[in-house]
């Protein structure tokens, strides 16, 4: 699945901030727009920016693809208590993990299978990292519990007419550092390892995930299987990622790569959580009014 090497222009970027204003203002970019949100302010800031994906881009009669991390379940959560409330209905969710379903379930919320779902108007997700100007983001650096799986949340994300991100502001970043997770098959994994080496020779290191213990570059007596039968190398970077898409495009080239954690969607928002004030980052070109694009 490769990633898009397209032009992306810069993303508009406002905010919510958390003192005083009247109604919501309009700017041209690149000025923020602010406007305040006095019952949210003692929640904790990824509380608030999960709150503000639903409430925002969540409509009545959607399926909705619903992503996993910390930031995803309290979306979940958050989406479940509008449905019991009857701010919400008639939504369907469809869920990129094991975790993702149950913590649903638990809410109230209709499910589908992803492979049988014909139609995903929006998605949320957590990111590990997104890189700045392109919201290109890295997923599945988490340790993967039973039966979930990058294909499935890629899919899922890939699949959704719109999708978001939400993030914490240290993890939007110009700067990257860290882990690619790769998708490998299984039999002659080590061959690809090496060419993944070679690929980043003196930038990077990999090994192979283990599913317990200690890590270490032959992923130990038990590495992990992921439920489609693939193992994870970890591509890890000892120099900044100057672009994430030129990694994703090496990497879709080496021979016994399945997968990766890299995905580049367009359009893509970025909900940006910090302690002030919650940031919406798109990479869509605002419209003619001035009005972001979101």
């Amino acid at each position: 699945m490769a990633a898009s090497t397209a032009s992306l222009a810069p993303p508009f970027r406002f905010s919510l901030s958390f003192a005083s204003c009247n109604g919501r203002a309009r700017a041209p970019p690149p000025t923020a727009v602010r406007c305040s949100a006095p019952s949210d302010i003692d929640a904790p800031p990824l509380l608030r920016a999960a709150k503000y994906t639903v409430d925002r881009y969540v409509k009545s009669g959607m399926v909705i693809g619903l992503g996993s991390g910390n930031a995803s379940s309290m979306a979940i959560k958050y989406l479940g208590q509008q449905l019991s409330a009857g701010a919400l209905e008639d939504i369907v969710g469809v869920p990129t993990s094991v975790t993702s379903a149950s913590e649903a379930a638990k809410s109230g919320i209709p499910l589908d299978n992803y492979q049988g779902c014909s139609q995903i108007d929006f998605a949320f997700d957590d990111a590990d990292i997104i890189e700045e100007d392109t919201l290109i983001a890295v997923i599945g650096r988490r340790k993967l519990e039973g039966g979930e799986s990058i294909i499935q949340e890629k899919f899922v994300l890939n699949a959704a007419q719109r999708l978001v991100f939400i993030i914490t502001e240290n993890r939007y970043k110009g700067a990257l550092d860290g882990s690619v997770p790769v998708l490998v098959q299984s039999l002659n994994w080590m061959e690809t390892a090496e060419e993944i080496d070679d690929l980043f020779l003196g930038d990077a290191e990999v090994w192979r995930r283990p599913s317990i213990g200690h890590a270490d570059p032959l992923g130990g007596d038990f590495p992990v299987v992921t439920k489609d039968g693939h193992n994870v190398l970890d591509v890890i970077f000892t120099s900044p990622i100057a672009d994430l898409a030129q990694v994703a495009e090496s990497l879709d080239r080496v021979d016994g790569v399945v997968d990766h954690g890299v995905i580049s969607k367009f359009p893509c928002i970025a909900v940006v959580a910090s302690p002030s004030e919650v940031s919406v980052i798109d990479n869509v070109l605002t419209n003619v009014a001035g009005d972001p694009a979101i």
